[in-house]
């Protein structure tokens, strides 16, 4: 809350600010907005983290490169069977499991073509980073989830689309 005074003057002439139990000196009343810098007038921050490091991105973001990396390793190999398809990234899977999954969170799913949508890979993040054991583990999981689903597109087994499926880096 704002407050201001009324200038009280003393038998000088000059103006002093009311004095008594409760009462502070505020400064001089602007009319105007006050600016300040920041509460202790140390001026504007910068970011905490430099966008040179690893760390200014969002695990989000951080994840989705993951997906990213995978995908294009797959594409030099299954570029015209992978013209088209369209590749992406949710936090969580919806509510409604397909009938084929029983019981289990999926880690990624394939929605095959349907009237004008184009068929669809989508990658979970969240369940993909809750099944990995160690954060270094969560790019080989996300490769492995990528390669499977690919697979269930392609009609093929997943050691047939990628040889590194199922390996630790």
């Amino acid at each position: 809350m704002r407050c201001a005074y009324t200038a009280v003057s003393d038998t000088s002439g000059r103006a002093r600010p009311p004095t008594g139990p409760g009462r502070r000196r505020l400064g001089p009343v602007s009319t105007g907005p006050r600016r300040r810098r920041d509460r202790h007038g140390r001026g504007l921050r910068g970011s905490l983290i430099p966008q040179g490091l690893p760390a200014w991105r969002s695990r989000s973001e951080a994840f989705d490169e993951l997906v990213l990396d995978a995908v294009e390793s797959l594409e030099r190999r299954w570029a015209k069977e992978l013209d088209g398809v369209e590749f992406g990234v949710e936090d969580v899977p919806p509510s409604d499991p397909s009938p084929w999954e029983h019981g289990d969170v999926p880690l990624g799913r394939f929605f095959p073509a349907e009237g004008e949508l184009p068929p669809r890979i989508v990658v979970y993040r969240r369940p993909v980073e809750t099944r990995a054991v160690e954060p270094a583990e969560v790019a080989a999981l996300a490769q492995d989830v990528v390669i499977e689903q690919v697979a269930h597109l392609l009609g093929l087994s997943p050691e047939q689309v990628d040889r590194r499926y199922g390996r630790p880096d």
